[in-house]
C-alpha cells in the first residue's frame, strides 16, 4: 500500500512536470527474458515464486525485529531498515515484470519509467548508505566494546538512516529530473526487464553528455565512499580480531559480522558483476540475467542470510510465529 501510494503520487508530480517536448512520446518497450511462448508460463511462476519468498522473508525479519524486545539494538535497527529496503527494492521491478508476462503487454508509460527508475535508484543507493552504516556499527561493537552503547546510541542510529534517505532521495531526483529534459528517439525498445537508466540513456537523440557525467560522479561518489567506510571498517576489525589471543575469542569476534561481510560480499559482487558485464559483453540477455542478480537475487537471499547464520533472528522468528499461531 505504501509503495502503491508513493508510485501514484510521484507519477503525477513527473507528468505534471513533463517537458512539452515529450508530449508526443508516450512508452517504452521492456524487452523480457525470453520471446517464445512455451517459456512465458515458467518464467512467470518462477519470478512470481522469488518476488514472494523475497517479501515474506523480508517482512518476517522486519516483524521479529519489532516485536521482540532483545532485537532492540543498532545492529538489528539497521537490519530492520535494510529488509524493508529490499522489500521495496524488488516491489519496483518484478510485479510490472509479472504483469508484463501475464499480459503479454511490454509497454511501460514515459512517466512509469521514470518512477521505476527513481525508485530502483534510490533504493539501490540507500541499501548502500545501510550497509556502509552495519560496517561502522560492528566496527564500533568489536574495536571499542566499552564504548559501544554510548558511540551508537539512537541518535546517531537515526540519524545514520536519515541522512541515508535524504542523500539517496536527493541524489536520484536530481538523475531523474536531468533524465526528464531528454528527448527520445523513434527508437523505444529498452534491452531490460525494467527500466535502467544505462539503458534509456542509450534511446535518447539528445545530448546526454551532462547526464552521463552526473550518473557517474554519483556512483563514484555516493558508491566509492561508502564501500570504502565498509572497506576501511573491517581493515580495522580484522586488525582488533587478529590481536585476540585465543582462538575461541577470536571465532566469536568474528561471528558478529559473517552475516553482514557475506552480505555485503553478495551486494557488491553482483554490482561489480553487472559494471563488467556491461563492459565486456554486448549480448542484451547476459546483461540483463546480470541485473536480475543484482536485482532480484539479492534482496532474496539477504533474510536467509540473517536467518541461517544468526540466532538471535531464529529464536524471534519462532516467537513470532508462535505468536501468529496462538491468534489462529
Amino acid at each position: 500500500i505504501f509503495m502503491s501510494f508513493l508510485f501514484l503520487f510521484l507519477s503525477r508530480k513527473i507528468n505534471q512536470i513533463v517537458p512539452e517536448n515529450q508530449t508526443q512520446f508516450n512508452e517504452f518497450i521492456l524487452l523480457r527474458f525470453s520471446e517464445k511462448p512455451e517459456q512465458q508460463g515458467p518464467l512467470f511462476g518462477l519470478f512470481l515464486g522469488i518476488y514472494l519468498v523475497t517479501v515474506v522473508g523480508n517482512l518476517l525479519i522486519m516483524l521479529a525485529i519489532t516485536f521482540d524486545s532483545h532485537l532492540h539494538t543498532p545492529m538489528y535497527f539497521f537490519l530492520s531498515n535494510l529488509s524493508f529496503v529490499d522489500f521495496c527494492m524488488v516491489s519496483t521491478t518484478v510485479p510490472k515484470m509479472l504483469v508484463s508476462i501475464l499480459t503479454e503487454n511490454k509497454a511501460i508509460s514515459y512517466v512509469d519509467c521514470l518512477v521505476q527508475m527513481y525508485f530502483f535508484m534510490a533504493f539501490a543507493a540507500l541499501d548502500n548508505f545501510l550497509l556502509a552504516a552495519m560496517a561502522y556499527d560492528r566496527f564500533v561493537a568489536i574495536c571499542h566494546p566499552l564504548r559501544y552503547t554510548v558511540i551508537m546510541n539512537p541518535r546517531l542510529c537515526g540519524l545514520l538512516v536519515l541522512l541515508s534517505w535524504i542523500i539517496s532521495i536527493l541524489n536520484t531526483l536530481l538523475l531523474i529530473l536531468n533524465v526528464k529534459q531528454l528527448s527520445f528517439c523513434t527508437d523505444q525498445e529498452i534491452q531490460h526487464f525494467f527500466c535502467d537508466l544505462s539503458e534509456v540513456l542509450k534511446l535518447s537523440c539528445s545530448d546526454t553528455f551532462i547526464t552521463y557525467v552526473l550518473l557517474y560522479f554519483a556512483a563514484g561518489l555516493l558508491g566509492m565512499i561508502p564501500f570504502a567506510g565498509i572497506l576501511f571498517s573491517y581493515a580495522q576489525i580484522f586488525s582488533s580480531i587478529l590481536k585476540v589471543p585465543s582462538p575461541q575469542g577470536k571465532y566469536k569476534a568474528f561471528s558478529t559480522c559473517g552475516s553482514h561481510l557475506s552480505v555485503v560480499s553478495l551486494f557488491y559482487g553482483t554490482g561489480f558483476g553487472v559494471y563488467l558485464c556491461s563492459l565486456v559483453t554486448h549480448s542484451s540477455w547476459k546483461k540483463t540475467v546480470a541485473s536480475a542478480m543484482y536485482a532480484v537475487i539479492t534482496p532474496l537471499l539477504n533474510p536467509f542470510i540473517y536467518t541461517l547464520r544468526n540466532k538471535d533472528i531464529k529464536n524471534a522468528l519462532r516467537k513470532l510465529i508462535s505468536r501468529i499461531s496462538s491468534f489462529e
